[in-house]
């Protein structure tokens, strides 16, 4: 529940979490609508899918940390990470949400739209993650204050004085079960913008 003396970034934050599920389809009709800016290029094509392979993988470690709870649509965060990827960055998963997301930018050939999709992506991870913050501070007090000041939020850091990096919590099975939709949802991408290449301009 948010409190009278809540931010407006948390406000906002508390909605798109919640709303997150639909919130890349505009962004997917545009690439997949909007004629390409540049000429056909397999080297595009090639960074663009380097990229997505490159944010998929980020987001399957993030996952194999923290399971199925990142799928949750509710306000029910899950425990506090620090192992994995989460020792390097507090928010992989979304690092890796905008590296699927510009790279799809980039292997459609709409490179115009690359700064567009930045600053849309970052107005609504800000949000969001500024709800979780809060939320995270008061479940878990000086644990998380004391996680925040080790790792940083968005640029991932490789000091050598972080923590020792423990298993990971799920098998890869488990992984790519809970990771299906999204996996899913590259394919289906990859065979969209493969139409859309077909179609005459």
């Amino acid at each position: 529940m948010l409190s009278s003396h809540t931010s407006t970034w948390t406000r906002a934050g508390a909605w798109l979490f919640k709303q997150r599920t639909w919130l890349p389809i505009p962004l997917a009709i545009i690439l997949l609508s909007v004629r390409s800016g540049e000429a056909a290029s397999r080297s595009l094509i090639a960074v663009g899918t380097l990229l997505v392979m490159a944010a998929e993988m980020l987001r399957l470690s993030a996952v194999r940390q923290i399971g199925v709870i990142s799928r949750t649509r509710s306000d029910r965060l899950g425990p506090l990470m620090s192992n994995g990827p989460f020792g390097v960055v507090r928010n992989p998963l979304y690092l890796g949400n905008i590296g699927l997301r510009l790279g799809f930018a980039v292997a459609t050939r709409l490179l115009s739209l690359v700064p567009v999709f930045l600053a849309s992506l970052g107005f609504e991870y800000h949000a969001i993650v500024r709800w979780e913050e809060d939320a995270l501070e008061r479940r878990f007090g000086d644990e998380y204050r004391a996680y925040a000041a080790r790792v940083p939020r968005w640029i991932p850091s490789f000091r050598s004085e972080r923590r020792r990096v423990d298993p990971a919590r799920y098998s890869w099975r488990d992984t790519l079960f809970s990771e299906r939709g999204t996996l899913i949802a590259i394919a289906v991408g990859y065979l969209l913008i493969w139409l859309k290449s077909q179609r005459p301009f």
